[in-house]
């Protein structure tokens, strides 16, 4: 009896162990798979709450500080275009806009019905089907992506480009077109690829805790990206030369030195062979960091309009504006990932997408990834583009300290505008979407605020109706 209760004894916490046993690994299970979504999760939240407080305290809101002698002057086209210089804009935009949207409505739909139904997943696995290593089915599938996307929107750019002809402002052959579009197209299709390469590389390895690696490597990789594409992706594009010897070039280094800008060169872009528009930019950071205008400006511009230009791109550089750009784009990009974590692994948008049978590696998968990566990039553009204005308005102004010529400044605003056929007048819904710099009589309207603040001569209306 003893020995009988002993047994007993002995094997019921065995049993009890037993009986626990499913239990305790469905909990444990469980723990294991809500366990790096309520990280990712967190980590989002932390990363998109920094982007918000780092712009919030960074962007230069008012880019023009101080007291205003009678007030903030009203922008008005009226006052310094002609009515048939604003007529000429309105009809631009107005040819304009129709590619416009219809492409940005057009690549959505396109986008999410590849991304959100199973036939972008049926597509990829057509394209992908008969490759034997992952590395190259992921290749085959942006490339897949990136060809069917661009060759869906080629119309509506080849649309624009003949309103941009048809105007005056492109002087491009059409073969010359397509083998940009192709150019472009290649650049896209290596970016995606490296993305997607690294992306289901760290999800292969480290299939719960991805999103961390990948989230590092994304802040990495939009960094280096801004870093080396003067260097590697421009060059594609357009020829460049440095400035000639000569009392421009004296002048615009000598400003730079006075601006405390650490600038050995100006290159020339041979803009001319695409475009009878005027600009100048300044690109990448550190080493890659240039100063480069075009050849039509420097053709059709006098001395004391290039200067004032290239004071504003000094502006940038003085405020390092690329590299802040970039390094808040490249912590968004971190956020975006974590978000991106939660959504791959929804059983519900994985069945919506077609690919709840395969792994989260699987590369018909990349087209849920382009979907959600284009629909993050509308929601964010809002955003930037209103950050860009400001961070433009504040070189204006840098510019307007620098060179202490306010008239200077408005008569290169308006031939800019002019010459560009900028929306003098713009549309509030394309101002949100896509506008990346002030207008041109907002701009020319800061120029007289600045010179009221300065007691320097206000410069007159430029109308000479």
């Amino acid at each position: 009896m003893s020995g009988e209760r002993g047994e007993n004894t002995a094997d019921a916490p065995a049993r009890a162990a037993r009986a626990d046993d499913p239990p305790t690994r469905t909990a444990q299970g469980a723990q294991r798979r809500t366990g790096p979504r309520v990280a990712a999760a967190v980590a989002s939240v932390v990363l998109f709450a920094a982007v918000g407080v780092v712009l919030a305290v960074t962007t230069p809101w008012n880019p023009l500080p101080g007291h205003v002698p009678g007030g903030h002057t009203a922008p008005d086209p009226a006052l310094d275009f002609t009515p048939a210089q604003i007529e000429r804009s309105r009809a631009f935009d107005a040819a304009l806009a129709p590619p416009a949207y219809a492409g940005l409505l057009v690549g959505l739909a396109l986008v999410l019905v590849l991304g959100l139904t199973p036939l972008g997943s049926r597509f990829l696995n057509r394209a992908t089907a008969r490759l034997p290593w992952w590395p190259l089915r992921v290749a085959a599938a942006a490339l897949a992506l990136t060809a069917v996307v661009r060759l869906v929107g080629l119309p509506f750019d080849a649309w624009s480009e003949s309103v941009l002809h048809r105007y005056g402002l492109s002087t491009q052959p059409w073969p010359s077109w397509l083998t940009d579009q192709l150019k472009s197209l290649g650049v896209t299709w290596v970016i995606w690829t490296v993305a997607l390469a690294l992306l289901y590389l760290l999800m292969r390895r480290f299939p719960r805790w991805w999103w961390a690696g990948a989230a590092a490597g994304g802040f990495l990789l939009v960094v280096g990206a801004s870093f080396v594409y003067p260097v590697a992706v421009e060059p594609l594009f357009n020829k460049f030369h440095s400035l000639p010897a000569g009392p421009l070039r004296s002048e615009l280094l000598a400003m730079a030195e006075r601006d405390g800008v650490p600038v050995t060169d100006v290159l020339v872009a041979d803009a001319s062979r695409r475009t009878t528009a005027l600009n100048a930019y300044v690109s990448g950071f550190g080493s890659t960091r240039r100063i480069v205008v075009y050849d039509t400006l420097l053709k059709s511009a006098p001395p004391e309009q290039v200067e004032s230009i290239v004071a504003h791109e000094l502006g940038h550089a003085d405020n390092d504006d690329v590299l802040h750009g970039t390094l808040i784009g490249a912590l968004a990009v971190s956020g975006g990932i974590c978000l991106l974590y939660l959504l791959l692994t929804s059983p519900r948008l994985r069945r919506r997408a077609g690919v709840d049978g395969g792994g989260l590696a699987d590369a018909r998968s990349a087209a849920l990834v382009l979907a959600l990566v284009t629909v993050a990039v509308q929601v964010g553009a809002p955003v930037q583009n209103l950050v860009s204005r400001h961070i433009e308005a504040r070189a204006d102004a840098h510019s307007l300290d620098l060179t202490r010529d306010p008239a200077t400044f408005v008569s290169m605003q308006r031939e800019l505008s002019v010459r560009n056929i900028s929306d003098l007048r713009p549309d509030p819904v394309e101002y949100v979407l896509w506008r990346t710099h002030p207008a041109g009589p907002q701009r020319i309207a800061m120029a007289r605020d600045w010179a009221r603040m300065h007691g320097a001569a206000e410069p007159p209306p430029l109308n000479r109706r």
